[in-house]
């Protein structure tokens, strides 16, 4: 059988060489973490190509990676992220994204499956990874969904992510972590002081007031932390389908406890709070539309609710003026 080797030729040895650098300069451009292989910005990389779902969290990866980053919301003002389906476009997209950010806590519904999948060669992080379990609300649902996805309703969530992003940038580019932890650092000040904001506006309405009624039970972290009641027709998930009962039920709800108004999403059809309205009519209370509020999206660019502080403040005002 040693007869029968061939000698490597002068062809074949340059090719295991160029073979073996590659793979040393794909091991000098990574890092492993947590079982899988993640690129590191190279020197020659100008901007980070950035990814995220939804808006809220494109505004919050922008607000820590300043210059140093390029983000594109996968999903469009208006778009349910409970819903959305990813079409070969943003396939395409993530692909060629050297980051990408999303929710987690099942948010994204159909598009999990996927993300922790491109996990596995890219850094794919979920903005939720690092808060506490014990802080997050029950997501029991009929998609068995084990948390609440709506973080972004309690700021002081939403800070906890914020800190989230500043590592996961800092991990991948380190020559910049001093610019984006003092980035993290401004930013987070706004949000604590967005949080006292928040508080204050709400006391302006009379305790027997706060009740917050919309189309989907999206705002149960901001009742937690702001003290309000909050009912919504759908659950956590859009995808779960309300029925008669459940419009029975929120009607008469209104009715007996002379609630006055009820807020539509921007993200959901305002069909199904309508049929409340008109249920409580019949029943001989009036009811209105307290306004629009912004749920699991951000509004249109220059509607002064693209930015995720813009948004919580549109909602917070719209409810105070409704209900107080």
């Amino acid at each position: 059988m040693d007869q029968l080797k061939v000698k490597k030729g002068p062809l074949q040895r340059l090719k295991m060489t160029l073979s073996v650098l590659a793979l040393i300069i794909v091991a000098a451009c990574s890092k492993v973490e947590g079982g899988m292989i993640h690129a590191t910005r190279g020197e020659e990389q100008k901007i980070i190509q950035v990814v995220a779902t939804t808006g809220m969290i494109a505004d919050l990866v922008q607000q820590i990676g300043g210059t140093e980053v390029q983000v594109t919301a996968l999903m469009r003002p208006g778009v349910d992220p409970h819903l959305f389906k990813a079409s070969q476009g943003d396939i395409q997209k993530l692909d060629k994204a050297n980051m990408v950010f999303y929710g987690g806590l099942h948010l994204e519904g159909k598009m999990t499956e996927i993300l922790e999948k491109l996990g596995r060669h890219k850094y794919t992080v979920p903005v939720s990874k690092d808060i506490d379990q014990a802080l997050l609300r029950s997501g029991a649902d009929i998609n068995g969904t084990q948390f609440d996805p709506h973080i972004w309703f309690d700021v002081k969530l939403w800070i906890s992510a914020a800190g989230t992003v500043r590592d996961t940038l800092a991990a991948y580019d380190p020559n910049h972590a001093e610019l984006y932890r003092q980035n993290a650092e401004a930013y987070i000040e706004e949000l604590n002081a967005l949080d006292a904001e928040i508080k204050d506006k709400i006391n302006e309405i009379p305790e027997s007031g706060r009740v917050l009624v919309t189309a989907h039970d999206a705002f149960g972290y901001f009742g937690d932390a702001y003290g309000m009641k909050v009912m919504g027709l759908q659950g956590i998930s859009t995808a779960a389908e309300y029925g008669s009962k459940d419009v029975s039920n929120l009607r008469d709800y209104l009715v007996e406890n002379k609630i006055k108004a009820v807020f539509v999403e921007s993200s959901v059809p305002p069909k199904a709070m309508e049929a409340v309205i008109a249920g409580a009519k019949e029943k001989g209370h009036a009811v209105i539309i307290g306004g629009e509020l912004y749920s699991d999206s951000l509004g249109e660019p220059g509607s002064g609710a693209d930015t995720y502080i813009t948004m919580v403040r549109h909602n917070v005002n719209t409810i105070v003026e409704a209900l107080k």
